[in-house]
């Protein structure tokens, strides 16, 4: 249901509570994550791992070791990155640190995190059983309130919404309780955040409307505590004038200061009152437009607030296994991803690909769904380059998808890669389709023109393959010259 979750902001307190031991970063350290590559990355995180434990700080060790785990998944060295955490938990044994339980946690987090990954939920359950035994042991209260959030990302990411809602819910209780909203407010961020990398439209449709509620609620619990305070404030500085010397001039010193005092409540209360609503509606709208609405397009304000005023009443009547909700949801994907290409300022990440065998891929995944006797030709020579493997993926999958849906029989479908120069690169999806009409050319990568039965498609998958080229310094457009049917070219610049 979710794909690999990214480090959670509430490790960063456990990181500072499981150890008394020196937090400032060695050289080793600070140049492994100052690396630009993941073979680097992972080198010298090994070498700060041993470093580390050469010098009996163990905390900082452990960090990296598990760093060090997660690099080498991350380049498909799974095996590797096994074998690796077994090395770190034997360390930890061997040292036998009073804190050992703590950091067992950290290194069993790292495993559950990669069953999470490769989607075994049983695998990954044995590792929340682990996680509660450690906790229980160490007595940590910050790895209990880390443990709470590990659950619900199993939870929502095996389909087990209900539990999931159950221990988040727990969790935020235990942080508004103490007034510590802004961790709260980070974890809810990164709930959202980790739906909409895994296009998990109903995970993060949830995750907004909780969020949404609770921020509603702290704000007035803010705002009472903060007239709380004033009110606090006002009583003892009236018993203070009351034990003040009872001249006249001192009492009207005090009266004039608890007067400005008085204003001042006033004004922070009327303050306090405008802010709090101009929240409430902003939230609202938000909430109805799904947080993507941009104030500076007058066209896509208007169309996604008509979309928004459709949406409860159709929902009301339809369940989840309908293609007018099935139809709903992709859609909020759709807008949840265009909106975090057109704000994100993200570095993309690049890796070396094979041209043949990515091309090959990419026209395996779409045979199936061609008409009979459809050609695809593949031109790719024999070579590599530096890309960003999911963006690039996307964008020629989805082409070649519209390419198979509009191809009649016996028609031709091709993919191409053509190198420009030693720093632009080409690919080319045509096709012996019906082709785009000339005047319609330029809207088709404009999102929110015309409001459309969302059952026969959003129109947001070119303007969402348009923004990941703009991404990735280059640019998606549709070749003018080509009259057999349509073509279009991503150019790429290294």
């Amino acid at each position: 249901m979710n794909k690999t979750f990214i480090s959670l902001l509430l490790c960063a307190s456990l990181a500072m509570t499981a150890s008394a031991q020196n937090t400032q970063k060695s050289e080793l350290q600070q140049k492994a994550e100052a690396a630009t590559t993941v073979p680097a990355q992972r080198y010298l995180h090994i070498r700060a791992y041993e470093d580390y434990v050469n010098k009996g700080q163990l905390l900082q060790g452990v960090e990296c070791g598990t760093k060090a785990a997660a690099l080498y998944s991350k380049d498909g060295l799974h095996k590797e990155a096994f074998e690796f955490l077994r090395n770190v938990d034997q360390t930890i044994n061997a040292k036998n640190p009073n804190n050992a339980a703590a950091l067992h946690y950290l290194v069993t987090k790292e495993r559950l995190a990669m069953y999470i990954k490769f989607r075994k939920p049983d695998s990954a359950k044995e590792q929340l059983q682990q996680m509660e035994a450690q906790v229980a042991q160490a007595g940590d209260e910050k790895l209990k309130e880390d443990l709470l959030y590990q659950k619900a990302i199993y939870f929502y990411t095996f389909g087990l919404n209900a539990q999931g809602d159950a221990v988040f819910k727990e969790m935020a209780s235990k942080l508004t309780a103490s007034k510590e909203y802004d961790k709260v407010d980070d974890v809810y961020k990164q709930l959202i955040a980790n739906g909409r990398r895994s296009n998990n439209a109903s995970m993060v449709a949830q995750s907004y409307n909780n969020y949404l509620a609770w921020k509603d609620s702290v704000n007035a619990l803010k705002h009472a505590d903060e007239i709380a305070a004033l009110k606090k404030q006002i009583a003892d500085n009236e018993a203070a004038i009351e034990e003040k010397d009872s001249s006249l001039t001192t009492r009207w010193v005090f009266i004039v200061g608890l007067l400005i005092l008085a204003g001042a409540l006033a004004a922070a209360l009327v303050v306090g009152a405008v802010i709090l609503l101009r929240f409430i509606l902003v939230n609202r709208k938000q909430k109805k437009t799904i947080q993507l609405a941009n104030d500076s397009n007058a066209l896509k304000s208007k169309f996604i607030s008509n979309i928004s005023a459709q949406l409860d009443p159709t929902l009301q009547k339809l369940d989840s296994t309908k293609p007018e909700v099935k139809a709903l949801l992709g859609f909020s994907q759709h807008i949840q991803q265009l909106s975090e290409l057109e704000n994100s300022d993200t570095e993309i990440e690049m890796e070396s690909v094979q041209i043949p065998a990515f091309c090959e891929s990419l026209a395996n995944e779409i045979r199936p769904l061609v008409k009979k006797d459809v050609n695809i030709k593949i031109e790719a020579p024999k070579m590599s380059m530096d890309m960003n493997k999911e963006y690039v993926s996307h964008i020629l999958l989805h082409l070649l998808k519209n390419a198979a849906i509009y191809t009649p029989e016996e028609g031709t479908i091709w993919l191409e890669y053509k190198k420009r120069s030693a720093h632009t690169h080409q690919f080319l999806v045509a096709d012996t389709g019906c082709g785009i009409p000339e005047e319609k050319r330029e809207d088709v990568f404009k999102p929110f023109l015309e409001i459309r039965d969302l059952t026969q498609g959003d129109g947001l998958g070119l303007p969402i393959c348009k923004q990941m080229a703009l991404k990735m310094n280059g640019d998606l457009e549709i070749d003018p010259e080509f009259t057999k049917g349509t073509r279009f070219v991503l150019e790429l610049h290294a």
